[in-house]
């Protein structure tokens, strides 16, 4: 089960752009949707009226919705969960969720968030997280993630998870606070990539390879219309060249490279 909420948990929608990406490149079907009247403020979160296929006037109302997919060339069913946080009653919207798992009979958990954080776009997307298989954890040469703090859905649902027994994976991309408007489908990559090796599958990139490198070319015009900001994301390249290990990098590349081939693999190409 793959799970992305809207709201605190989702800077520049790159969470819940993943989830969306793999229902279009997987073709998945809605079965379910929670009913959101024990957990949603309407005024907060305000239903939208429009006007449906046949032409009637009809409103849609926020909730968490739920989708099954079965991805080519994998031989299980992957639950993709899309919803934006609830305003009340966390734990009890969590127990909903964690029947609707038990029903599908899911086996792990893997949540998706982004955070605004002081990372420059021209590098490549950190990813942190948390692990509840250490070896799992140690396979993905993954940082973990040192964070205390506030929490939002995320943290309370992978939480009950682990009090009920499902082994569970927290992934959180890093996106630049100074361009923290939505899209950033540089994000949105780089967890797609992260899920990926928790998967071990090969998963369509679709157009985001060209939307991230638009993105990040948009940016440097942003920036260089700027000269503060120019200064800043200097300094900020500076601050994460110096942080980041040779070996890390290194790691990195081997990753990248690793996903390449077998991308190429799997759309027949000729090496």
């Amino acid at each position: 089960m793959v799970v992305a909420f809207e709201g605190w948990n989702d800077a520049a929608e790159s969470a819940s752009g993943v989830i969306d990406h793999l229902i279009d490149v997987w073709d998945a079907e809605q079965i379910a949707e929670i009913d959101p009247d024990d957990y949603y403020d309407f005024q907060v979160n305000r239903p939208f009226v429009g006007i449906t296929e046949s032409g009637e006037r009809g409103i849609t109302w926020p909730t968490t919705r739920v989708y099954v997919a079965r991805p080519v060339g994998s031989e299980r069913d992957i639950v993709l969960v899309r919803g934006i946080e609830p305003n009340m009653r966390w734990r009890q919207f969590s127990e909903e969720l964690l029947v609707i798992a038990d029903w599908l009979g899911v086996r792990m958990v893997v949540t998706l968030g982004a955070l605004l954080t002081d990372t420059p776009h021209t590098r490549p997307v950190p990813v942190t997280g948390s692990i509840s298989d250490p070896g799992l954890l140690d396979r993905l040469d993954l940082e973990e993630s040192r964070y205390e703090g506030p929490t939002g859905i995320n943290g309370v649902f992978a939480d009950m998870c682990a009090r009920s027994g499902i082994p569970n994976t927290s992934l959180w991309a890093a996106v630049p606070h100074y361009v923290g408007q939505p899209p950033c489908p540089k994000a949105t990559l780089a967890l797609l990539g992260r899920l990926e090796d928790v998967f071990e599958l090969t998963i369509p990139e679709g157009d985001l390879p060209e939307e991230a490198r638009a993105w990040e070319r948009g940016v440097d015009e942003l920036a260089s219309e700027d000269g503060e900001i120019a200064e800043y994301v200097e300094s900020l390249e500076e601050a994460r060249d110096t942080t980041d290990l040779p070996e890390a990098s290194g790691d990195a590349i081997a990753r990248e490279f690793e996903r390449y081939l077998k991308r190429r693999s799997g759309d027949g190409s000729d090496g």
